[in-house]
Protein backbone atom coordinates (compact mmCIF):
# COMPACT_ATOMS: atom_id res chain seq x y z
CA UNK A 1 0.00 0.00 0.00
CA UNK A 2 1.40 3.38 -0.94
CA UNK A 3 0.38 7.01 -1.00
CA UNK A 4 1.65 10.38 -2.15
CA UNK A 5 3.77 10.68 1.01
CA UNK A 6 5.59 7.40 0.44
CA UNK A 7 5.37 3.77 1.45
CA UNK A 8 2.78 2.82 4.05
CA UNK A 9 2.47 -0.47 5.85
CA UNK A 10 1.81 -3.35 3.47
CA UNK A 11 -0.51 -6.32 3.74
CA UNK A 12 1.35 -9.13 5.46
CA UNK A 13 2.53 -11.82 3.04
CA UNK A 14 2.66 -15.24 4.67
CA UNK A 15 5.35 -17.80 4.06
CA UNK A 16 4.22 -21.38 3.54
CA UNK A 17 5.86 -22.28 6.86
CA UNK A 18 3.88 -19.60 8.70
CA UNK A 19 0.65 -20.76 7.11
CA UNK A 20 1.41 -24.38 8.06
CA UNK A 21 2.08 -23.22 11.63
CA UNK A 22 -1.33 -21.52 11.59
CA UNK A 23 -2.99 -24.67 10.28
CA UNK A 24 -1.53 -26.68 13.17
CA UNK A 25 -3.20 -24.41 15.75
CA UNK A 26 -6.31 -23.50 13.75
CA UNK A 27 -8.65 -25.09 16.29
CA UNK A 28 -7.20 -22.82 18.99
CA UNK A 29 -7.27 -19.70 16.84
CA UNK A 30 -10.67 -19.96 15.15
CA UNK A 31 -12.87 -20.91 18.08
CA UNK A 32 -16.16 -19.20 17.21
CA UNK A 33 -18.47 -22.04 16.17
CA UNK A 34 -20.98 -19.50 14.84
CA UNK A 35 -18.46 -18.32 12.27
CA UNK A 36 -16.76 -21.31 10.63
CA UNK A 37 -13.71 -20.18 8.65
CA UNK A 38 -12.62 -21.50 5.26
CA UNK A 39 -9.24 -19.85 4.90
CA UNK A 40 -6.60 -20.73 2.33
CA UNK A 41 -3.24 -19.35 1.23
CA UNK A 42 -3.15 -17.85 -2.27
CA UNK A 43 0.13 -16.36 -3.47
CA UNK A 44 1.12 -15.65 0.13
CA UNK A 45 -2.13 -13.98 1.19
CA UNK A 46 -4.95 -15.33 3.35
CA UNK A 47 -8.17 -15.66 1.38
CA UNK A 48 -11.66 -16.65 2.42
CA UNK A 49 -14.03 -17.59 -0.40
CA UNK A 50 -11.83 -15.68 -2.82
CA UNK A 51 -11.73 -12.44 -0.80
CA UNK A 52 -9.04 -11.17 1.61
CA UNK A 53 -9.63 -12.86 4.97
CA UNK A 54 -10.57 -10.44 7.75
CA UNK A 55 -9.50 -11.47 11.24
CA UNK A 56 -11.02 -10.61 14.58
CA UNK A 57 -8.83 -9.03 17.23
CA UNK A 58 -9.15 -12.19 19.33
CA UNK A 59 -8.06 -14.43 16.44
CA UNK A 60 -5.00 -12.28 15.83
CA UNK A 61 -4.08 -12.34 19.51
CA UNK A 62 -4.46 -16.12 19.63
CA UNK A 63 -2.15 -16.42 16.61
CA UNK A 64 0.51 -14.50 18.53
CA UNK A 65 -0.01 -16.57 21.68
CA UNK A 66 0.27 -19.79 19.65
CA UNK A 67 3.63 -18.71 18.21
CA UNK A 68 2.49 -18.56 14.59
CA UNK A 69 4.89 -15.67 13.93
CA UNK A 70 7.78 -17.19 15.86
CA UNK A 71 10.34 -16.77 13.07
CA UNK A 72 12.55 -13.74 12.44
CA UNK A 73 11.15 -10.61 14.06
CA UNK A 74 8.73 -8.80 11.73
CA UNK A 75 6.92 -5.62 12.73
CA UNK A 76 3.27 -6.57 12.46
CA UNK A 77 0.02 -4.95 13.53
CA UNK A 78 -3.67 -5.60 12.97
CA UNK A 79 -5.56 -2.77 11.26
CA UNK A 80 -9.26 -3.17 10.47
CA UNK A 81 -8.99 -6.95 10.56
CA UNK A 82 -5.98 -7.03 8.25
CA UNK A 83 -2.44 -7.97 9.28
CA UNK A 84 -0.02 -5.29 8.12
CA UNK A 85 3.77 -5.35 7.98
CA UNK A 86 5.41 -2.09 8.95
CA UNK A 87 8.46 -0.60 7.29
CA UNK A 88 11.84 -0.81 9.04
CA UNK A 89 12.64 2.11 11.33
CA UNK A 90 15.21 4.60 10.03
CA UNK A 91 17.74 6.43 12.15
CA UNK A 92 15.90 9.81 12.32
CA UNK A 93 12.70 8.01 13.30
CA UNK A 94 14.48 6.04 16.02
CA UNK A 95 16.18 9.18 17.38
CA UNK A 96 12.88 11.07 17.67
CA UNK A 97 11.21 8.12 19.40
CA UNK A 98 14.09 7.98 21.90
CA UNK A 99 13.71 11.71 22.62
CA UNK A 100 9.95 11.33 23.05
CA UNK A 101 10.52 8.50 25.49
CA UNK A 102 12.89 10.62 27.59
CA UNK A 103 10.51 13.60 27.44
CA UNK A 104 7.57 11.40 28.39
CA UNK A 105 9.33 10.03 31.45
CA UNK A 106 10.31 13.56 32.52
CA UNK A 107 6.72 14.81 32.13
CA UNK A 108 5.04 11.92 33.92
CA UNK A 109 7.44 11.36 36.81
CA UNK A 110 5.48 10.72 39.99
CA UNK A 111 2.17 10.31 38.15
CA UNK A 112 0.18 7.14 37.54
CA UNK A 113 1.15 7.13 33.88
CA UNK A 114 3.28 4.62 32.02
CA UNK A 115 5.16 5.53 28.84
CA UNK A 116 5.22 2.65 26.37
CA UNK A 117 7.31 2.48 23.19
CA UNK A 118 6.13 0.57 20.10
CA UNK A 119 3.92 -1.77 22.11
CA UNK A 120 0.52 -2.90 20.92
CA UNK A 121 -2.80 -1.50 22.07
CA UNK A 122 -6.33 -2.95 21.65
CA UNK A 123 -9.04 -1.20 19.65
CA UNK A 124 -11.84 -3.81 19.69
CA UNK A 125 -14.39 -1.61 17.89
CA UNK A 126 -12.29 -1.82 14.70
CA UNK A 127 -10.64 -5.27 15.02
CA UNK A 128 -7.32 -3.48 15.35
CA UNK A 129 -4.15 -3.79 17.39
CA UNK A 130 -1.75 -1.08 16.22
CA UNK A 131 1.69 -0.52 17.70
CA UNK A 132 2.06 3.25 18.20
CA UNK A 133 5.52 4.70 18.45
CA UNK A 134 4.66 6.19 21.84
CA UNK A 135 1.66 5.73 24.09
CA UNK A 136 0.89 7.12 27.52
CA UNK A 137 -1.38 4.78 29.42
CA UNK A 138 -2.81 4.47 32.89
CA UNK A 139 -0.17 2.88 35.08
CA UNK A 140 -1.37 -0.61 35.99
CA UNK A 141 -0.57 -4.25 35.35
CA UNK A 142 -1.04 -5.24 31.69
CA UNK A 143 0.19 -8.79 32.17
CA UNK A 144 -3.19 -10.23 31.13
CA UNK A 145 -4.04 -7.84 28.34
CA UNK A 146 -2.95 -4.84 26.32
CA UNK A 147 -4.16 -1.31 27.06
CA UNK A 148 -7.58 -0.50 25.64
CA UNK A 149 -9.31 2.82 24.92
CA UNK A 150 -10.13 3.48 28.59
CA UNK A 151 -6.44 3.11 29.51
CA UNK A 152 -4.96 5.29 26.76
CA UNK A 153 -4.17 8.92 27.54
CA UNK A 154 -2.03 9.88 24.55
CA UNK A 155 -0.86 8.34 21.27
CA UNK A 156 2.13 9.75 19.37
CA UNK A 157 3.11 8.50 15.92
CA UNK A 158 6.43 9.50 14.36
CA UNK A 159 5.76 9.73 10.63
CA UNK A 160 8.07 9.74 7.66
CA UNK A 161 7.12 7.09 5.10
CA UNK A 162 3.95 6.39 7.11
CA UNK A 163 2.65 9.98 7.09
CA UNK A 164 -0.48 9.37 5.01
CA UNK A 165 -1.52 6.37 7.08
CA UNK A 166 -0.81 8.06 10.43
CA UNK A 167 -2.83 11.15 9.53
CA UNK A 168 -5.78 9.30 8.00
CA UNK A 169 -6.56 5.66 8.75
CA UNK A 170 -4.92 5.47 12.17
CA UNK A 171 -6.29 8.85 13.20
CA UNK A 172 -9.79 7.59 12.39
CA UNK A 173 -9.19 4.38 14.37
CA UNK A 174 -8.15 6.32 17.46
CA UNK A 175 -11.03 8.76 17.06
CA UNK A 176 -13.50 5.90 16.84
CA UNK A 177 -12.08 4.54 20.09
CA UNK A 178 -12.60 7.90 21.81
CA UNK A 179 -8.88 8.55 22.35
CA UNK A 180 -8.71 12.28 23.01
CA UNK A 181 -5.05 13.03 22.32
CA UNK A 182 -3.47 11.81 19.08
CA UNK A 183 -0.28 13.49 17.89
CA UNK A 184 1.73 13.03 14.71
CA UNK A 185 5.39 14.09 14.57
CA UNK A 186 5.86 14.85 10.88
CA UNK A 187 9.54 14.30 10.13
CA UNK A 188 9.21 15.44 6.53
CA UNK A 189 7.87 18.89 7.34
CA UNK A 190 9.43 19.14 10.83
CA UNK A 191 6.04 19.79 12.42
CA UNK A 192 3.87 18.30 15.15
CA UNK A 193 0.15 17.83 14.55
CA UNK A 194 -1.89 17.80 17.76
CA UNK A 195 -5.30 16.21 17.22
CA UNK A 196 -8.04 16.35 19.84
CA UNK A 197 -11.82 16.14 20.15
CA UNK A 198 -12.41 12.78 18.45
CA UNK A 199 -15.26 12.64 15.98
CA UNK A 200 -16.62 10.10 13.50
CA UNK A 201 -14.24 11.12 10.73
CA UNK A 202 -11.05 11.32 12.74
CA UNK A 203 -9.39 13.40 15.41
CA UNK A 204 -9.67 17.11 14.76
CA UNK A 205 -6.47 19.15 14.68
CA UNK A 206 -6.12 21.38 17.71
Amino acid sequence: MSGKYGIMSTVFRWTLEEYEALAEVAERVFTDWRRPRHIELIYGYLKERGEPAKLSLEEYERMIEAGVFAGPRRRLELINGEIREMSPIGDPHAEVVDRLEEWGHDCTRGQRIRVRIQNAIRLPHAASSPEPDVSWVVKRNYWRGKPGPMDILLIIEVADTSLLEDTSEKAVLCAGAGIGDYWVVNLRDQTVEVRRDPGPNGVEKA
